[in-house]
Protein backbone atom coordinates (compact mmCIF):
# COMPACT_ATOMS: atom_id res chain seq x y z
CA UNK A 1 0.00 0.00 0.00
CA UNK A 2 1.73 3.30 -1.30
CA UNK A 3 1.17 6.03 1.06
CA UNK A 4 2.58 9.94 1.03
CA UNK A 5 3.93 9.99 4.28
CA UNK A 6 5.10 7.34 6.38
CA UNK A 7 3.05 8.95 9.11
CA UNK A 8 -0.56 10.38 9.23
CA UNK A 9 -0.30 14.46 8.56
CA UNK A 10 -3.61 14.55 10.59
CA UNK A 11 -5.71 12.83 12.45
CA UNK A 12 -9.57 13.14 11.58
CA UNK A 13 -11.76 11.94 13.88
CA UNK A 14 -15.60 11.58 13.63
CA UNK A 15 -17.95 12.35 16.39
CA UNK A 16 -21.03 10.10 17.51
CA UNK A 17 -20.30 6.52 17.45
CA UNK A 18 -16.91 6.54 17.30
CA UNK A 19 -15.66 8.84 20.07
CA UNK A 20 -18.83 9.10 21.86
CA UNK A 21 -21.59 6.19 22.34
CA UNK A 22 -24.19 8.73 21.40
CA UNK A 23 -26.21 7.10 18.62
CA UNK A 24 -27.98 5.39 21.36
CA UNK A 25 -28.95 8.75 22.42
CA UNK A 26 -29.95 10.30 19.43
CA UNK A 27 -32.53 7.49 19.38
CA UNK A 28 -34.64 9.41 22.24
CA UNK A 29 -35.47 12.49 20.09
CA UNK A 30 -36.18 10.62 17.15
CA UNK A 31 -38.35 8.14 18.54
CA UNK A 32 -39.78 10.50 20.71
CA UNK A 33 -40.27 13.03 17.78
CA UNK A 34 -42.04 10.03 15.47
CA UNK A 35 -44.15 8.82 18.10
CA UNK A 36 -45.67 12.90 18.67
CA UNK A 37 -46.36 12.73 15.01
CA UNK A 38 -48.16 9.41 15.24
CA UNK A 39 -46.06 6.93 14.08
CA UNK A 40 -43.24 4.11 14.52
CA UNK A 41 -39.37 4.14 14.23
CA UNK A 42 -38.62 1.47 12.56
CA UNK A 43 -34.98 -0.12 12.97
CA UNK A 44 -34.44 -0.42 9.16
CA UNK A 45 -35.28 3.53 9.03
CA UNK A 46 -33.18 4.75 12.16
CA UNK A 47 -29.98 2.57 11.14
CA UNK A 48 -30.60 4.73 7.92
CA UNK A 49 -30.38 7.97 9.88
CA UNK A 50 -26.53 6.61 11.53
CA UNK A 51 -23.89 9.57 10.48
CA UNK A 52 -26.46 11.58 8.31
CA UNK A 53 -27.47 15.50 9.19
CA UNK A 54 -30.52 16.21 10.88
CA UNK A 55 -31.84 17.44 7.38
CA UNK A 56 -31.49 13.96 5.96
CA UNK A 57 -32.97 12.38 9.15
CA UNK A 58 -35.98 14.75 9.36
CA UNK A 59 -36.65 13.82 5.90
CA UNK A 60 -36.44 9.84 7.04
CA UNK A 61 -38.40 10.23 10.07
CA UNK A 62 -41.26 12.35 8.48
CA UNK A 63 -41.43 9.72 5.29
CA UNK A 64 -41.66 7.39 7.84
CA UNK A 65 -45.11 8.91 9.29
CA UNK A 66 -46.25 8.70 5.89
CA UNK A 67 -45.17 12.97 4.76
CA UNK A 68 -43.05 12.29 2.17
CA UNK A 69 -43.02 15.93 1.68
CA UNK A 70 -42.96 17.81 4.66
CA UNK A 71 -43.61 21.59 4.22
CA UNK A 72 -40.23 23.92 5.12
CA UNK A 73 -42.36 24.65 8.06
CA UNK A 74 -42.41 21.43 9.51
CA UNK A 75 -39.20 20.59 8.94
CA UNK A 76 -37.98 23.48 10.62
CA UNK A 77 -40.25 22.61 13.55
CA UNK A 78 -38.77 19.15 13.82
CA UNK A 79 -35.30 20.26 13.58
CA UNK A 80 -36.16 22.46 16.50
CA UNK A 81 -37.39 20.02 18.76
CA UNK A 82 -34.97 17.80 17.90
CA UNK A 83 -32.17 20.16 18.97
CA UNK A 84 -33.86 21.31 22.01
CA UNK A 85 -34.59 17.68 23.10
CA UNK A 86 -31.15 16.43 22.14
CA UNK A 87 -29.33 19.78 24.10
CA UNK A 88 -31.27 18.26 27.01
CA UNK A 89 -29.63 14.50 26.52
CA UNK A 90 -26.01 15.94 25.71
CA UNK A 91 -25.74 18.06 29.12
CA UNK A 92 -26.29 15.04 30.97
CA UNK A 93 -23.28 12.54 31.55
CA UNK A 94 -22.13 11.56 27.90
CA UNK A 95 -20.73 7.99 27.77
CA UNK A 96 -17.13 7.13 25.65
CA UNK A 97 -17.21 4.82 22.78
CA UNK A 98 -14.64 2.32 24.20
CA UNK A 99 -10.68 2.93 24.23
CA UNK A 100 -11.85 6.31 22.55
CA UNK A 101 -10.86 8.91 25.55
CA UNK A 102 -7.57 6.83 26.10
CA UNK A 103 -6.86 6.97 21.73
CA UNK A 104 -7.52 10.53 21.56
CA UNK A 105 -4.96 11.25 24.38
CA UNK A 106 -2.55 8.90 23.13
CA UNK A 107 -2.91 10.65 19.52
CA UNK A 108 -2.83 14.18 20.95
CA UNK A 109 0.25 13.24 22.88
CA UNK A 110 2.86 13.14 20.17
CA UNK A 111 1.23 16.29 18.15
CA UNK A 112 -0.66 14.96 15.62
CA UNK A 113 -2.76 17.71 14.21
CA UNK A 114 -6.30 16.43 14.83
CA UNK A 115 -9.70 17.91 13.96
CA UNK A 116 -12.94 16.77 14.30
CA UNK A 117 -15.26 16.00 12.05
CA UNK A 118 -19.01 15.77 12.64
CA UNK A 119 -22.56 15.54 10.98
CA UNK A 120 -23.68 17.29 14.08
CA UNK A 121 -24.64 21.08 14.11
CA UNK A 122 -22.80 23.70 16.11
CA UNK A 123 -24.22 24.12 19.21
CA UNK A 124 -24.64 20.15 20.00
CA UNK A 125 -20.97 19.56 19.04
CA UNK A 126 -19.96 22.48 21.30
CA UNK A 127 -22.04 20.49 24.44
CA UNK A 128 -20.20 17.47 23.44
CA UNK A 129 -16.87 19.14 23.35
CA UNK A 130 -17.37 19.81 27.18
CA UNK A 131 -17.19 16.18 27.37
CA UNK A 132 -14.37 15.23 25.00
CA UNK A 133 -12.05 18.64 25.00
CA UNK A 134 -12.12 21.33 22.87
CA UNK A 135 -9.07 21.75 23.31
CA UNK A 136 -7.86 18.61 21.61
CA UNK A 137 -8.78 19.66 17.84
CA UNK A 138 -7.06 22.23 15.98
CA UNK A 139 -9.68 22.35 14.08
CA UNK A 140 -14.02 21.28 14.14
CA UNK A 141 -16.01 20.90 11.26
CA UNK A 142 -19.96 20.56 12.53
CA UNK A 143 -22.76 19.40 10.32
CA UNK A 144 -24.13 23.07 9.47
CA UNK A 145 -21.28 24.43 8.63
CA UNK A 146 -20.81 22.43 4.92
CA UNK A 147 -23.05 24.42 2.54
CA UNK A 148 -25.20 21.36 3.12
CA UNK A 149 -22.44 19.12 1.40
CA UNK A 150 -22.76 16.58 4.47
CA UNK A 151 -21.53 13.24 4.59
CA UNK A 152 -21.60 10.77 2.67
CA UNK A 153 -19.86 13.55 0.26
CA UNK A 154 -16.20 14.71 0.66
CA UNK A 155 -16.55 18.31 1.64
CA UNK A 156 -17.00 17.84 5.67
CA UNK A 157 -13.18 16.44 5.49
CA UNK A 158 -11.92 18.33 2.84
CA UNK A 159 -13.14 21.40 4.86
CA UNK A 160 -11.15 19.93 7.57
CA UNK A 161 -8.30 19.15 5.55
CA UNK A 162 -8.14 22.89 4.19
CA UNK A 163 -7.86 24.11 7.92
CA UNK A 164 -5.54 22.07 8.95
CA UNK A 165 -3.57 22.52 5.44
CA UNK A 166 -2.81 19.12 4.91
CA UNK A 167 -3.39 16.78 1.96
CA UNK A 168 -6.32 14.54 2.52
CA UNK A 169 -4.49 11.49 1.10
CA UNK A 170 -1.99 11.99 3.66
CA UNK A 171 -4.75 11.90 6.66
CA UNK A 172 -6.42 8.97 8.79
CA UNK A 173 -9.83 9.57 9.71
CA UNK A 174 -11.41 7.89 12.16
CA UNK A 175 -15.14 6.58 11.26
CA UNK A 176 -17.69 4.21 12.39
CA UNK A 177 -20.54 4.52 10.08
CA UNK A 178 -21.30 3.86 5.76
CA UNK A 179 -22.29 7.03 5.62
CA UNK A 180 -18.84 8.93 7.58
CA UNK A 181 -17.03 6.54 6.14
CA UNK A 182 -17.92 7.34 2.54
CA UNK A 183 -16.99 10.94 2.94
CA UNK A 184 -13.96 9.95 4.30
CA UNK A 185 -13.15 7.59 1.49
CA UNK A 186 -14.28 10.19 -1.36
CA UNK A 187 -12.30 12.65 0.61
CA UNK A 188 -8.78 11.05 -0.35
CA UNK A 189 -8.43 9.94 3.30
CA UNK A 190 -7.06 6.51 4.66
CA UNK A 191 -10.08 5.11 7.07
CA UNK A 192 -9.61 3.68 10.33
CA UNK A 193 -13.27 2.11 10.41
CA UNK A 194 -14.52 1.00 14.15
CA UNK A 195 -18.31 -0.11 13.47
CA UNK A 196 -20.79 0.78 16.36
CA UNK A 197 -24.32 0.53 15.01
CA UNK A 198 -24.34 -0.44 11.47
CA UNK A 199 -21.81 -2.48 9.94
CA UNK A 200 -19.85 -1.33 7.00
CA UNK A 201 -18.34 -2.64 4.04
CA UNK A 202 -15.18 -3.75 3.26
CA UNK A 203 -13.59 -1.54 0.37
CA UNK A 204 -10.95 1.08 -0.78
CA UNK A 205 -8.58 2.63 2.01
CA UNK A 206 -10.92 1.18 4.50
CA UNK A 207 -9.09 -0.56 7.59
CA UNK A 208 -11.04 -2.30 10.23
CA UNK A 209 -10.89 -2.52 14.02
CA UNK A 210 -13.13 -4.60 16.35
CA UNK A 211 -12.34 -0.97 19.27
CA UNK A 212 -10.54 1.86 19.85
CA UNK A 213 -9.13 -0.18 22.84
CA UNK A 214 -5.20 -0.16 22.62
CA UNK A 215 -5.03 1.82 19.53
CA UNK A 216 -1.44 3.55 19.45
CA UNK A 217 0.08 5.75 17.71
CA UNK A 218 2.43 3.18 16.09
CA UNK A 219 -1.22 1.91 14.98
CA UNK A 220 -1.90 4.56 12.80
CA UNK A 221 1.53 5.40 11.39
CA UNK A 222 1.65 1.80 10.45
CA UNK A 223 -1.51 2.51 8.06
CA UNK A 224 0.60 4.57 5.50
CA UNK A 225 3.61 1.80 5.13
CA UNK A 226 4.08 -0.68 2.99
Amino acid sequence: MSRVNSRPAAVLWDLDGTLLDSEKLWDIPLYELTEKLGGQLSTATRQAMVGTNVMVTLRLLYAEVGIPDPSPEQVADGAAWIDRRMAEVFRQDLPWRPGAEAALAAVRAVGFPMALVTSTERDLTEIALGTVGRHLFDVTVCGDEVDGLNKPLPEPYLKACRLLGVDPAACVAIEDSPTGTASAVAAGCTVLVVPCEVPVEPGERRVFRSSLNGLTVADLTGLFSG
